[in-house]
């Protein structure tokens, strides 16, 4: 059961990852695990937040306003989720997110999200480094190539840098078994 000092921060599922010019991901069905991850935090009552990318740059596929800023279809917000927008990679710097944390009495975060060699390393690497109980949620996050490397290589030494020293790494089925 979820208690109310965890909260899970869904970092950047956003429309502009399902454009083509990506390339394959690392975990194609991160998104279908991710609103596993959010039904179960909904029907526990727990805290759920998005992090949106946004860009001021109207050719960016994170433009505010723009079909490919908005969320993916599995897991739209609902009304009284809480979205917080972010112009970095971190979803903590010049946002409110510690501080909603923090106000919401939470001790744990459980990370999922794109990209995660980018935004959500670095979104995990701050929750620990803020001394909050970090989880990145394995399956529920997806990595991108990067010449010469293919996605899942990226995804998997990525998830080893944050293994143990910030994050515990888990999978969605282990997760919603530690909390049933």
């Amino acid at each position: 059961m979820i208690g109310n000092n965890v909260a899970l921060v869904l970092v950047d599922f956003q429309k502009a990852f399902e454009e083509p010019s990506w390339g394959e991901f690392s975990t194609p069905k991160a998104v279908f695990k991710a609103s596993e991850l959010l039904h179960y935090f909904r029907d526990q009552g727990g805290l759920v937040i998005h992090i949106q990318h946004t860009r001021t740059d109207p050719v960016s596929l994170f433009y505010k306003g723009s079909l490919t800023h908005s969320f993916m279809e599995p897991v739209l917000p609902v009304e009284d989720e809480m979205i917080i927008q972010k112009d970095v990679n971190s979803s903590f710097i010049g946002t409110n997110l510690e501080s909603v944390l923090k106000e919401h009495g939470v001790l744990e975060v459980i990370i999922a999200g794109f990209t995660t060699q980018h935004c959500v390393s670095t979104t995990v690497r701050m929750s620990g480094n803020l001394g909050f109980k970090t989880t990145l949620v394995s399956d529920a996050t997806s990595a991108s190539a990067i010449a010469p490397y293919d996605a899942q290589t990226i995804h998997e030494v990525t998830l080893a840098t944050l293994r143990d020293e910030f994050a515990d790494i888990v999978t969605t089925e282990e997760l919603l078994l530690r909390y049933r």
